[in-house]
């Protein structure tokens, strides 16, 4: 009865390899949360610095612009459900890593960088793959559903982890929150190896040059895409490496330390949680996903310049519920309309070029926004990160037959 209730409003659910996979990727992203606040505040910990913040975010995500288009490439040709057990078999081996670096305490900024572009690499080749994966899972039918869900349990993660790192960091350090990370990712590994797949068949093509090339071309042939691709790549800079700022704001402005942080990005992800199942419960027409870009990035622009402008940590938190429901409306909003508009023999190649502009152009974002509030405090610089939503919303506004 329960689970009808479910899959009537749920599409996507009534997949038993996505049932798996939800459970499997809530437990997971839960752990890879918890690391990422340990990381951040590790890395402010050991420098002070908003600089050192903005660098270390710039190198865990450089990997993503210099590799993910390639790794589109890769998994329009090999099995995507082996690449992904692969990444997420050598993430788990890396976070325990990390965790021994920590809790033997010879952790510094250079090293935590070092290990945040290794996990950087990993991520490069396995965000294009499990995006692309998901048709698979569910067919194009529930894709959107699929996706909206899939936004759900990343941002379920981002209420969950944060809260339960900053409790842990606060009362025992950093390192229990990479060990717990590597831990979890037995759970994607269960869900994977449970599932139920036919035979993969790689795909032929030509070298990876050519393929690549090809992918390009194919977004740049086709003006909604590229569109879509290069909004994405802006907000992305600008907006949404807003975070990146969250430890200094914790501390420097509001004297809230490791709790504060986790509690503000755990605002955050509830604002993307409650649109996230609203999204993922109902199918919406081309009109309705265009005001959902829109609304998505107003929203989000509305949230970041009430952080900037709070002078109270309750009001701050306020804004980051908003800026989290703008976020995920807006970015499932987009990769829901970018995967429905491939074709599929270029979904990874395409999901290759998304992933690039929604991490690949982080690094830039993330060292300018870090070295900006080194000069000027956090909260000024957040006025930038909402003028660039702004930005992004004014341009699409004015785009003609879009979607």
């Amino acid at each position: 009865m329960a689970r009808g209730r479910l899959t009537s409003s749920f599409p996507a659910l009534r997949h038993r390899n996505f049932r798996r996979y939800a459970v499997g990727q809530t437990i997971s992203l839960a752990g890879f949360w918890m690391q990422s606040v340990a990381q951040g505040w590790l890395v402010f910990r050991l420098s002070g610095s908003e600089l050192a913040l903005g660098t270390v975010a710039f190198v865990g995500y450089l990997p993503v612009l210099l590799f993910s288009p390639v790794a589109g490439v890769v998994a329009d040709r090999v099995s995507k459900y082996r690449l992904i057990l692969a990444t997420q078999t050598l993430a788990m081996l890396l976070a325990v890593v990390q965790g021994l670096v920590v809790w033997t305490e010879v952790a510094t900024v250079p090293i935590v960088a070092g290990m945040a572009f290794c996990m950087g690499v990993i991520g490069s080749f396995d965000l294009p793959t499990r995006q692309s994966f998901m048709v698979e899972m569910v067919g194009l039918e529930d894709l959107p559903s699929a996706i909206a869900l899939n936004a759900s349990v990343f941002n379920t993660a981002r209420v969950v982890g944060p809260a339960l790192a900053g409790v842990l960091v606060a009362v025992a350090g950093e390192a229990p929150c990479f060990f717990l990370n590597g831990v979890s990712y037995l759970a994607a590994l269960w869900a994977l190896l449970g599932m139920h797949l036919p035979a993969a068949r790689p795909r032929a093509g030509a070298g990876r040059a050519s393929g690549l090339r090809s992918g390009l071309a194919y977004v740049r042939h086709r003006p909604v895409l590229a569109s879509l691709l290069g909004t994405l790549g802006l907000v992305s800079a600008l907006a949404l490496q807003s975070n990146v700022l969250m430890p200094s704001l914790a501390e420097r402005v509001f004297g809230r330390g490791a709790r504060g942080f986790g509690v503000l990005l755990t605002a955050y992800g509830v604002g993307a949680v409650i649109t996230a199942l609203r999204l993922a419960s109902r199918t919406y027409s081309a009109v309705e996903q265009r005001r959902n870009l829109l609304l998505g990035l107003w929203g989000m622009a509305t949230g970041l310049l009430v952080v900037a402008a709070s002078p109270s940590y309750p009001m701050a938190l306020v804004g980051q519920l908003v800026a989290g429901f703008g976020m995920l409306r807006y970015t499932a909003t987009t990769n829901v309309l970018v995967q429905t508009l491939t074709e599929d023999p270029y979904r990874g190649r395409v999901m290759g070029i998304h992933t690039m502009m929604f991490a690949g152009a982080a690094p830039f974002g993330a060292l300018a926004l870090g070295s900006l509030a080194r000069a000027i405090g956090p909260q000024p610089t957040l006025v930038v990160s909402g003028a660039g939503a702004l930005a992004a919303a004014m341009w699409l506004a004015t785009r003609p037959r879009f979607p």
